[in-house]
């Protein structure tokens, strides 16, 4: 019996969105109802096409000076929106809408490198520029400031003195695909529907 849906919003590639419906995919507990995407040319449609998932494509305008796409998103009663890869800042209206249901996964330790500009290579670069000798991923809840809501999951990798920028993002890649899906299992199994 189904009890979630899930709303992915997602900018990039969508490795993390795939990673997310390829673990919930024989649980029929739980359905992607919607990926929305700010970028018509981005390869995580190409995913949604793929697996039957409906689209919406996430126009600046309404987005941010409009009602943020929040009729569109309630009408699909989502349990959790989860953002994977997504770059825009969300809009107060919808995280007022959904409060409470809406996470992202950054890929460093919060509060490090956390911030407007800081996605994807950039905060390899700047973990590696700083020599730290660790850092991994924050999966936490979504505010109006980036980066900033409440921890809910952080895991740590060694960085070591031969890692590059790009080592350091495979490894945070690797992490972000084990732990963001069980994360989001984790959270369903707190939240009663149905």
């Amino acid at each position: 019996m189904l009890k979630h849906n899930l709303v992915i919003f997602a900018s990039g590639n969508g490795s993390n969105a795939q990673a997310i419906i390829d673990f919930f995919r024989e649980d029929s507990s739980v359905k992607i109802s919607l990926i929305a995407c700010n970028k018509p040319q981005a390869g995580v449609l190409q995913i949604a096409e793929k697996e039957g998932i409906p689209t919406l494509i996430i126009e600046k305008e309404p987005f941010f000076r409009g009602n943020a796409y929040v009729e569109e998103i309630s009408a699909l009663h989502p349990t959790l929106i989860i953002l994977a890869g997504f770059l825009w800042k969300l809009p107060s209206a919808l995280i007022n809408a959904f409060p409470g249901q809406i996470i992202n996964i950054h890929p460093a330790l919060l509060p490090k490198y956390g911030g407007k500009g800081m996605y994807g290579l950039h905060v390899h670069e700047a973990v590696k520029a700083a020599g730290e000798s660790e850092t991994g991923i924050t999966i936490h809840k979504v505010d109006e400031k980036y980066d900033h809501g409440t921890h809910i999951f952080q895991a740590v990798t060694p960085v070591s003195p031969d890692d590059t920028p790009d080592t350091i993002a495979k490894k945070v890649h690797q992490m972000e695909h084990q732990f963001y899906p069980r994360v989001i299992k984790d959270l369903l199994n707190q939240t009663p529907r149905g």
